[in-house]
């Protein structure tokens, strides 16, 4: 892992019966960036971003991930001292993964459960400063007058931009967002792609988000990364994926749906 990485990952490879969803992928992510992951649906996106948040395993054998020098998995076994690498890496879900019969408050207040504790958390015995910056977080991203309403009776994008104000909450220092506009209207999908943007540029944390829009991943990604079958098929900038590369990326049906401003 080189010193300006906080994420490196090494030959992983995932497979599940007969199909492998990670074929010897290696990965190197330096503190700051922002990277878009495309690809065809099946093509090992969200398994990649599961494994580097040790939600599953990969493989035995020479596969390793590493996060801010400390392993989150090797040789197909989970490191016994995840869990404080973990606390560092947020996770945000295309279902937004937001307790629903509670309120957004409580729900952005959970990201402080790692340091507080499990009970505390329970009887909602909040610590002031936790308080302080879910509220924080909530302003910030314009959802902090739906605080006490129940999570599941709000808007998809206002969901999401709780999901996203948890992780700030969280003291994350990278954000994984898989597929996190996909059920998104596109006036919502904007917004949740500018806050993380936002947090990339303004407060210097690293992101990588899943995108099946390949526009987004122009537009808010300097640097992507393609897979293809479980492989890294591309890793460079935003403007070296051309039609070409792209219709090698997705197939020639990708031509009929192609971005109109798309580099060519």
């Amino acid at each position: 892992m080189s010193d300006a990485a906080v994420l490196s990952i090494r030959n992983a490879t995932k497979t599940f019966g007969q199909r492998r969803a990670l074929d010897d992928v290696s990965l190197e992510v330096r503190k700051g960036e922002m990277i878009a992951l495309i690809g065809p649906s099946g093509s090992g996106k969200s398994t990649l971003l599961r494994s580097i948040s040790a939600l599953q395993t990969i493989d035995a054998g020479p596969g390793v991930i590493v996060a801010f020098d400390g392993p989150v998995q090797e040789n197909g076994k989970i490191s016994p001292n995840v869990r404080r690498t973990r606390t560092r890496i947020g996770m945000i879900f295309q279902q937004f993964n937001l307790v629903g019969r509670l309120s957004l408050f409580t729900n952005v207040a959970l990201g402080s459960l790692g340091r507080i504790g499990f009970w505390r958390a329970a009887f909602g015995l909040w610590p002031a400063e936790t308080k302080q910056a879910a509220m924080a977080a909530l302003h910030r991203f314009g959802v902090a007058e739906y605080a006490t309403q129940r999570a599941n009776t709000l808007s998809g994008g206002q969901q999401q931009r709780g999901a996203i104000a948890r992780a700030l909450v969280q003291k994350a220092k990278i954000i994984l967002a898989d597929e996190p506009v996909a059920s998104l209207d596109p006036v919502s999908a904007r917004r949740v792609m500018e806050i993380l943007r936002e947090l990339n540029q303004q407060d210097g944390l690293t992101v990588i988000v899943t995108l099946h829009q390949v526009d987004y991943a122009l537009r808010y990604c300097r640097r992507v990364v393609a897979l293809k079958a479980g492989r890294m098929v591309y890793d460079g900038s935003a403007e070296g994926l051309t039609r070409d590369r792209l219709i090698d990326i997705y197939g020639p049906e990708f031509e009929d749906v192609f971005w109109e401003g798309a580099p060519q």
